[in-house]
């Protein structure tokens, strides 16, 4: 049983609706190509009508989008191999120019872009030193390039907004290292030698500082002790008299018994004297 021809004829026309609507997101653009030439560019979000079949819709995403390298090498201006990884940060300007220029195809941009970028960063690579590169600024560094860069990116629809560099390496199979690690050790050692100059140089001051306090402090002492020294014997010699004054035998006995003391002191002198001599009469045993 045939269906009606009004059916088919409801079939078709909702075929050819579906088929000439098109959506293009808030984050998309949109371009209409007919018969495979660009006729519409730059469709912004919403709902859109092509011609079915003769028309074709593609859309693209316009956000900011990572475009990632391969990490490239350059030369220094000391001629130092480095290797440098690097991202570009770029988003669709030209949604025409980028179609045309790539065949829609985000890889193809890609490989498009890849010496454009490399050989403008060789160009400011080659003119500073590796020590500039690596702690020097970056962004300052970058927004010399963009310019350029930007201009050869526009043939291909695309706009670059920001170059990061991931990492910057030195060849294992260069001298570069060895270079570097020869001059961080001479740069050490440099450090130690000053470190050790100035350890010698305190030491030198603090000993000298050392024995002048020891100096003060020996002179300071005896001073101190020859003025006790003077204030005992002045105190002695006042004892002395007073004792005298007050009992003349008892001090002639205690003066006796202190010259006994040192005559004897080491238990082996020996004194001849004659035995009616002063000097012993505090040695007789008179009963």
């Amino acid at each position: 049983m045939k269906a009606p021809v009004w059916i088919i004829a409801a079939v078709v026309v909702l075929l050819g609706l579906f088929s000439s609507v098109y959506v293009v997101q808030e984050s998309q653009v949109g371009l209409v190509m007919n018969l495979g030439r660009v006729v519409r560019t730059d469709i912004g979000p919403g709902i859109h009508f092509k011609i079915p079949v003769i028309e074709n819709a593609r859309v693209f995403d316009r956000r900011l989008a990572l475009v990632d390298f391969s990490p490239e090498r350059y030369l220094t201006s000391e001629r130092k191999d480095v290797s440098v990884d690097f991202v570009a940060i770029g988003y669709i300007s030209n949604v025409g120019d980028f179609y045309r220029a790539t065949g829609g195809e985000f890889s193809v941009a890609t490989d498009r872009l890849a010496p454009i970028i490399k050989d403008s960063l060789r160009n400011e690579i080659n003119s500073r030193t590796l020590t500039q590169l690596v702690s020097g600024d970056r962004s300052e560094f970058i927004s010399k390039q963009l310019e350029g860069i930007n201009r050869g990116a526009e043939n291909l629809g695309m706009t670059i907004f920001d170059i990061r560099l991931k990492q910057i390496d030195l060849p294992t199979d260069s001298d570069v290292i060895t270079q570097v690690y020869d001059r961080m050790r001479a740069e050490r050692k440099q450090v130690a030698s000053r470190l050790r100059a100035e350890g010698e140089e305190q030491a030198r001051t603090i000993r000298a500082e050392a024995d002048r306090d020891q100096a003060v402090i020996v002179a300071e002492a005896e001073r101190d002790a020859q003025r006790l020294r003077g204030e005992g014997d002045a105190q002695a010699a006042r004892l002395y008299g007073q004792a005298t004054k007050d009992d003349a035998a008892f001090y002639a006995f205690y003066r006796s018994l202190e010259a006994y003391r040192k005559s004897f002191a080491d238990g082996q002198s020996i004194i001849v004297l004659d035995e009616n001599d002063p000097f012993l009469q505090y040695l007789k045993n008179d009963k």
